[in-house]
């Protein structure tokens, strides 16, 4: 008999929220391989749904751990991330943008803002998929990441933490607690580049980084490159042959296109879905051209937003809450409550801590302005806003909302008025079926809250991660800008 919606919701048997690394620790050593450690959970969450992970019954959620949402630079030029650090705070960091800028550029292109504002670079790099963006940038920049067990820490080499797809030396009772890497040097120059089938939402066909060290005074001389390809084999590769081609000589069209020839003669692509391996060859060749050649330009940013729209993810929305902590630190079961202010008011929920929170407002608090599209982060219709930040509640524990301020469409109006978008979108003619439009709407808000006067390339980038079955979205790119000028 097939089970009812509620009984299919059920994704886990425990989940524990913990207050140190410690105590994470702790549980990992003690649950094993049923066990596994949530953050931002995008991907953790699908693979729970569709029970591509048997055997995991247990989360151990380390969002409320102080400090691990954190980018340090220090007097060496060693950048840390934190394992909550997520790609929007990349994205955002002026760090990054100044002595690490191809990273940066990998993080603005993982999905959409509302998934950049849960994904962390953490659990980006544990994934170990060889299409995940910020591998290549990581492996160029010689990354290390810090293991941390019961037992002690250990350091590995991101060269040296892959065996295969989706397979790492990682164990079942270590966390990634750091990643580290050393900033480039004032003579380097790096780039990161991505092929995917659309501008967003897409994983990479061929994505690639490349880093030289440039010395100007002799003709553009080439002294060191590093070179990484992803989305080709099995993991991130470097391309050795053509950085050997690239050092010690001056870096112009002719050494850029022995370079860009002998990348597509090194690689062995694979077939799948996204791209044949002949494609795949001849884009690896058309990608170092091109990442090359913008070096050689210095014309390295690109397309990379100087302000780019993170829909509230720019610092860390991890670690708030308006429950004292004591609460914040503990089991939740089934029959303890999810302590959460919803629109201005505080709730508690019974029964939903094994579910998402999209699942939980609609069924638990009867909130169906949050609509169900995909489940898996693709269409943004259950867009709400977390700790002030535009999430995918499809892909959120319900958990996660134990303490924390939550705003869904039902909690955007101005008392008894709608919200100038609201009134935008009708004017607008910008509803049709409505399905999309409260998940559009919430994104639209946030962009809004952000720029008082969004371009039009704003409002492209705000809503990349909610798609529309009926408008085309011109017209509600129309609606942007009209409650725009109404709110000035």
């Amino acid at each position: 008999m097939k089970s009812s919606y509620k009984e299919q919701a059920i994704m886990w048997r425990d989940y524990h929220v913990v207050g140190s690394i410690e105590h994470a620790l702790e549980l990992l050593n003690e649950n094993g391989a049923s066990a596994r450690i949530i953050a931002g959970g995008t991907d953790m969450i699908i693979e729970l749904d569709r029970k591509m992970r048997p055997g995991v019954d247990t989360l151990i959620d380390i969002t409320r751990v102080p400090g691990l949402d954190e980018i340090s630079r220090d007097s060496s030029g060693i950048i840390r991330l934190g394992p909550l650090v997520t790609h929007n705070q990349c994205a955002a960091s002026d760090v990054l943008r100044h002595h690490a800028l191809p990273l940066a550029q990998a993080c603005w292109e993982v999905g959409a803002p509302q998934i950049r504002n849960r994904s962390t670079i953490a659990g980006n790099l544990i994934t170990a998929s060889p299409a995940n963006d910020t591998i290549t940038p990581l492996v160029a920049l010689n990354g290390v990441v810090t293991l941390s067990s019961i037992t002690g820490q250990r350091k590995v080499k991101l060269t040296d933490f892959y065996l295969g797809v989706r397979k790492t030396v990682m164990r079942f009772d270590e966390i990634m607690t750091s990643i580290e890497f050393p900033s480039l040097l004032k003579n380097e120059i790096g780039i990161f580049q991505k092929l995917g089938l659309r501008r967003a939402q897409a994983i990479a066909v061929v994505n690639i980084c490349a880093i030289l060290q440039l010395d100007k005074t002799n003709n553009i001389l080439c002294r060191e490159s590093r070179i990484a390809l992803g989305s080709i084999a099995p993991t991130i590769i470097r391309m050795e042959n053509a950085e050997k081609v690239l050092k010690g000589h001056e870096l112009n069209p002719e050494t850029i296109e022995q370079a860009a020839i002998l990348t597509s003669k090194d690689v062995m692509p694979i077939d799948d879905l996204r791209s044949s391996a002949d494609y795949r060859r001849n884009m690896v060749k058309v990608l170092t051209r091109r990442a090359l050649s913008c070096i050689l330009n210095n014309d390295v940013v690109g397309s990379f937003p100087d302000e780019p729209v993170l829909l509230g993810g720019g610092l860390a929305i991890h670690n708030k809450s308006f429950t004292p902590r004591s609460w914040l630190t503990n089991d939740i079961h089934l029959d303890r409550p999810i302590i959460t202010r919803v629109n201005g008011n505080k709730h508690e929920v019974i029964g939903a801590s094994n579910k998402t929170l999209m699942n939980m407002l609609r069924d638990d608090l009867g909130l169906i302005g949050t609509k169900e599209g995909c489940s898996e982060g693709e269409c943004g219709a259950c867009t709400v806003h977390l700790d002030g930040a535009a999430v995918m509640s499809c892909l959120v524990p319900a958990p996660r909302a134990h303490g924390a301020d939550i705003v869904t469409i039902e909690g955007i109006a101005d008392g008894d008025g709608l919200h100038p978008l609201q009134q935008a979108f009708i004017d607008s003619g910008a509803v049709q079926c409505g399905y999309c439009t409260p998940g559009l709407l919430m994104s639209g808000v946030k962009l809004l809250s952000e720029f008082a006067s969004p371009s039009r390339s704003n409002a492209e980038q705000a809503i990349t991660g909610n798609l529309c079955r009926c408008t085309g979205y011109y017209k509600i790119f129309d609606a942007i800008d009209r409650a725009a000028k109404s709110m000035s």
